[in-house]
């Protein structure tokens, strides 16, 4: 076993802390209260190579391992998690599943530019009735010729309003169940296809979540990705490798969350002394540490088993389960080791604390991730 970074990985991890401190922490409080997204900081994030970090070079993207990603994944959510699930579903859900079985026309005309984040890209699987359930698919596609018409509705869609790309997936053939299930590259813009309104969430407030709604939406049949009841594996397969991303943003959560009260304690005093020297204190940053170290290492285990090849399903659901669960305590342990001023907006572990929640629950409930686990155990 070998636990050093390599000096590539070095400074993948210091640029994006430092692109984090200089361009992400101005303005964040803002943007949250606002619910404002960070337009202007994912167009930078783009210009560093953060949009498609993953991708072969020879479709624009930075040619980097799963290691460096999640990586960058950490630093950035650290700061905000509003920026890094908008990276993180251009990287791990879009471009991913593009580039693993989309055709080459599908790469030159869509990958190269979401890889580069010209463009963003969207996931596209949650409906009203399918969450969880990811198999109840009702928004359908119908073939006509050379096209499919696409009906239904999709919800809880991160980049909702911002990409131009969405990956969507359908149902072709409902008497398959979900082998019926197939998957569409529909462009922002086509007649018939409509976004709803921005959800006002608890957390990542910054990120544009919306419904997005099919009308008689004509998607050449070129942009099937995958042949007919390919979705579901699509889905499935695409989700393990997000849900990396996603333990990587939860991991960073929290350390974002320890590292601003570990700072804290040393500056406030309490019955003359600070109360980092009150034990009580102390054993909250000593269970802190050692919870997102054991994440940690969760984390980097799963991006490395995939980095080798290797069946990564199983360590990417501990890693996101676990991960998600450390950036809950952490958090909610932040707030309380800052006292009252946790619970105002200007020391952040407050906004920390309510971005948290969403990690237990996009990319597979925490139930969902047990199931994921318990069936690998009892294969």
């Amino acid at each position: 076993m070998n636990f050093q970074l390599t000096e590539e990985h070095l400074a993948v991890q210091e640029a994006a802390r430092e692109f984090a401190n200089t361009e992400l922490l101005p303005g964040v409080i803002e943007r949250d209260t606002e619910a404002k997204f960070p337009t202007e900081q994912i167009k930078k994030m783009s210009e560093l190579g953060f949009m498609g970090m993953m991708v072969d070079p020879k479709y624009n993207g930075g040619g980097m391992d799963t290691i460096s990603y999640v990586l960058a994944m950490e630093e950035l959510s650290k700061i905000d998690a509003s920026a890094s699930v908008s990276m993180s579903v251009n990287n791990s859900l879009v471009c991913w599943g593009l580039e693993k079985y989309g055709t080459e026309e599908q790469k030159e005309k869509y990958l190269k530019k979401l890889a580069t984040g010209e463009v963003l890209g969207a996931f596209c699987l949650s409906e009203p009735e399918a969450g969880s359930d990811a198999t109840s698919q009702r928004t359908e596609a119908t073939k006509e010729g050379d096209y499919y018409i696409l009906n239904g509705t999709k919800n809880w869609i991160t980049n909702g309003s911002s990409a131009s790309v969405y990956l969507v997936i359908a149902q072709t053939d409902a008497s398959k169940g979900h082998k019926g299930i197939s998957v569409f590259i529909v462009e922002k813009g086509w007649d018939g296809f409509v976004i709803g309104k921005k959800e006002d969430k608890l957390g990542i407030r910054g990120s544009d979540t919306h419904s997005l709604m099919f009308t008689d939406v004509k998607v050449p049949a070129s942009n099937r990705i995958g042949e007919e009841g390919f979705g579901f594996t699509f889905a499935m397969e695409t989700l393990n490798g997000g849900r990396i991303g996603i333990a990587a943003q939860a991991l960073g959560i929290a350390a974002g969350a320890y590292e601003m009260s570990l700072a804290y304690s040393k500056e406030r005093k309490a019955f003359g002394k600070p109360i980092s020297q009150h034990q009580a204190i102390q054993f909250k940053l000593a269970d802190m540490a050692t919870q997102i170290e054991a994440a940690r290492m969760l984390v980097y285990k799963a991006a490395w088993l995939k980095d080798q090849g290797e069946d990564y399903a199983h360590a990417s659901a501990m890693a996101k389960l676990y991960a998600s669960e450390v950036a809950m305590n952490v958090t909610v342990e932040a707030v309380q080791v800052h006292g009252g001023y946790g619970y105002v907006k200007e020391y952040h572990v407050e906004r920390l604390m309510r971005d948290a929640k969403i990690t237990q629950i996009y990319e597979g409930t925490s139930e969902i991730q047990k199931i994921v686990i318990s069936r690998g155990l009892l294969k």
